[in-house]
This record gives C-alpha cells, sequence and structure tokens, in this order.
C-alpha cells in the first residue's frame, strides 16, 4: 500500500483547524511538527515558531475522490483566514516500526556494561545487558551525560569488588539512590553490578512508569523502589531509607547546584560516594563548588565531548 503525504505549515492559531479538516480524511490521524528554542540552560525545549501539520491519505481508486474532498474543506476554512497551498508527496509503504529500530544499535560502555534496545538479544554475553526502551523516558544510554554517569557507575562496583555472579566476599555500595531517575536506566545497572536495593525517585510520574516497564524487561523487581519526589522527600523519611553509601544523579548543573542546598550530600553516607552528571564544562566549577561546600571531595572525572561527570566521596 501507498500513500500520499498532504501537509501544510501555518501559525499556532491555524493549526488546530487544519488538523480538524485533515482527520476527516486520513484513517490513521494527524501529526504535527514544530521548533523548538532553550530560553535557559535548565529548559527543556519551549514549542516556538510555525507548525506543520501533516496527514496520510491511501492511494486506492477513492484518491482523487478523497483529495478533493479535503481541498474543498480547506477552501471553505480559507475564506476565514488565509492558507498556504497544501504540500503533497507520494510515501512508499513499509514496516515504519523495523525501520525506526534500525536506527539503534548496542552501546558498550566501559569494560562490562552493555545497553541494549528493549527488543534485542545480547550477543555478549562476558557483558552486563540492560535492556531499555529507546521511546521512553530521558536517559536511553544514547547521550554522553547517562553514558559517562555508568562508566563511573561501572567503576564503583568494579574498583570493590565482583558482581553477584562472582565472588560473595564482595564490598561495594549495597544500597543505592537515583535522585532523577528518568528511564530507570542507572538504577537498573546499579542493580546488576550488584547493588542489593536502589531507591528511584523523579518528580514526573510518567518517568516512574518508563522505570518500571525497563525493570521488569530486564527482570528488576523489588529491588527497584520507585517514589514521585526528590531531596527533600527523601530526608524527610517518606522512603524506605534516607541515604545510601552511592548516589548518583544524572540531572542538570543548576538543579544538581540547588539540590545541594536542599541536601542532596546529606543523602550520602560517611564514607559514601555520589556521581553527578548533566554538566558541561563551563558548569564544572560551580557545581565543584557547591559539592566542596557541603565536605565532599572529588575522587573521579571523566569528560566527553563538552559533558562532565564527577565522582565525589563523603568522609
Amino acid at each position: 500500500m501507498n500513500w500520499l503525504e498532504i501537509s501544510m505549515t501555518v501559525d499556532g492559531e491555524l493549526a488546530e483547524s487544519v488538523a480538524d479538516v485533515f482527520a476527516r480524511f486520513a484513517p490513521n490521524g494527524v501529526m504535527t511538527e514544530q521548533g523548538v528554542k532553550y530560553n535557559d540552560e535548565e529548559d527543556a525545549g519551549t514549542p516556538t515558531g510555525p507548525i506543520t501539520v501533516r496527514a496520510y491519505l491511501e492511494v486506492n481508486d477513492q484518491l482523487e475522490e478523497t483529495r478533493q474532498k479535503l481541498e474543498e474543506s480547506l477552501f471553505y476554512l480559507g475564506m476565514i483566514q488565509p492558507l498556504p497551498t497544501p504540500v503533497y508527496k507520494q510515501i512508499a509503504d513499509q514496516n515504519w516500526m523495523e525501520a525506526w529500530k534500525q536506527h539503534y544499535k548496542p552501546i558498550r560502555i566501559g569494560k562490562r556494561l552493555l545497553i541494549l534496545p528493549a527488543w534485542m538479544e545480547s550477543a555478549e554475553p562476558n557483558r552486563v545487558a540492560i535492556k531499555i526502551d529507546p521511546g521512553m523516558a530521558f536517559g536511553t544510554g544514547t547521550h554522553p551525560t547517562t553514558q559517562l554517569c555508568l562508566e563511573l557507575l561501572e567503576l564503583m562496583f568494579w574498583e570493590r569488588g565482583k558482581t553477584k555472579e562472582g565472588d560473595e566476599s564482595f564490598n561495594f555500595p549495597l544500597s543505592c539512590i537515583d535522585v532523577g531517575c528518568g528511564s530507570g536506566i542507572l538504577s537498573i545497572a546499579a542493580i546488576k553490578l550488584g547493588a542489593e536495593k536502589v531507591l528511584g525517585v523523579d518528580i514526573d510520574p510518567e518517568s516512574l512508569v518508563n522505570s518500571r516497564e525497563n525493570a521488569e524487561t530486564n527482570n528488576v523487581g523489588d529491588e527497584l523502589i520507585l517514589g514521585v519526589g526528590s531531596v527533600t522527600e527523601i530526608l524527610e523519611g517518606k522512603f524506605p531509607f534516607k541515604s545510601a553509601p552511592l548516589v548518583v544523579a544524572n540531572i542538570l548543573a543548576p538543579v544538581i547546584v540547588r539540590l545541594f542546598d536542599a541536601g542532596l550530600a546529606d543523602l550520602v553516607e560517611e564514607g559514601g560516594s555520589i556521581i553527578l552528571s548533566g554538566i558541561l564544562q563551563e558548569q564544572k566549577k560551580s557545581v565543584l563548588e557547591a559539592a566542596q561546600a557541603k565536605r565532599l571531595i572529588m575522587t573521579e572525572w571523566r569528560q566527553r565531548g563538552d559533558w562532565v561527570a564527577l565522582t565525589m566521596s563523603r568522609g
């Protein structure tokens, strides 16, 4: 089956009306696209500019009639407010899901970790595989901030002992707190490397749904405790533990600095460590100053491109 794509780029006021017209004739729905701008270093992305509305008409014996009726509807809408000329494009049918999946490949992290798309099986049994759905929340393993954090996380366990599959006399963090857990990738990695309990918190409830789904894909169950909240809620005792020998926070640098004021360092047990990522090179100094003001000492750091990740120890 082939398709005829129809698209129209309009301002925000017209986009909904155009989408309503398209939807009358497109059996598979309508999609919209808009540019994104970043107002500051904490902005996750603010929609801006004109909106392109797209729909797909099935190429069949009724196509010309459908197209004529659609254009008639656009004509009447244009009598209320001028519209641009619609753009048409022939689209050959294909398995869109399989085509999308081809963009994602296994990612080797450090010496032992392997990030896999959720639908793929590992071809490297010597690596610890973590399956993540790329369509989910922030933290799919493709961004340098997540990769750097995973490298330092692996190093934390690698230096202190072996994973559960090895020597039972291991000596590494048995519990961990993941602040801003996103997709759950860091929490799952910590458990697969040997942590017995991980508390993952996020202020976005949808992220927690994604974290649990990813955890189930990786056969992780009650070892992972998830809850809505952040540093304040942990310190208030709303979760099973208030501190841990290992804390990870892969979030924006200005947020990390604010969280130190909220008590982030208090989550780290005496003698424990915290891994911080999501830090641009020029932001490293401000994060270090905030951490050092809380008696944390830098013990390790990594950089990839413009991004930096730090390991800080307490006591």
